[in-house]
This record gives C-alpha cells, sequence and structure tokens, in this order.
C-alpha cells in the first residue's frame, strides 16, 4: 500500500535511457548534484565538448559533464588527471578558435 501511494504522489522523473547508461556515469537533470558516478577518464577523441559545473547550492562538488561525438554524455571525475588534462586542453582548443 505504502509503496503505491508513493508511486502516485513522486514527482516525475526524466527517464535515464539505456544509451545513456551505456556511455558510462549517469547524468541526471534535476536541481542537485547531476553525476551520480564518475569515470576516471575518456578518450580525448571521443569527445564534443566538456561543461565544467562549480560547487553550489545545487551540489557541494566540482561536477565535470563531457558530451561525446555521438551524442551521450558521460560524468567525469574532476580530480583525476586525465580529467584534469582533458579539462586543459578543451579550454585551450576553445581560446585558440
Amino acid at each position: 500500500m505504502l509503496e503505491s501511494h508513493r508511486a502516485r504522489t513522486a514527482a516525475p522523473r526524466p527517464p535515464l535511457t539505456r544509451s545513456l547508461l551505456n556511455a558510462g556515469a549517469p547524468v541526471v537533470t534535476e536541481l542537485r548534484c547531476q553525476c551520480l558516478q564518475t569515470m576516471q577518464g575518456i578518450h580525448l577523441k571521443n569527445i564534443q565538448s566538456v561543461k565544467v559545473t562549480p560547487p553550489g547550492p545545487h551540489c557541494a562538488q566540482t561536477e565535470v559533464i563531457a558530451t561525446l561525438k555521438n551524442g551521450q554524455e558521460a560524468c567525469l571525475n574532476p580530480e583525476a588527471p586525465l580529467v584534469k588534462k582533458i579539462i586543459h586542453k578543451m579550454l585551450n582548443k576553445g581560446s585558440t578558435n
């Protein structure tokens, strides 16, 4: 009974598609931390863009979300050395245009 009550009263959440889960760490689109899990890195040639979200009222940690060339998104660990290099390269790539 309690479970069916929760199902009726819970706010709808955006579905996580199978392709998003296959990309690595899932990304959520609510006003809270978007990265539930992170990856240590991904090959730079697969990345189209990187979004870095600093800590704020929505989330206490820095979040790095990579949009891949195939349209999928993946959360990356901002403390991982490879991710730091990716961010640096992507920022330099954007400033040379």
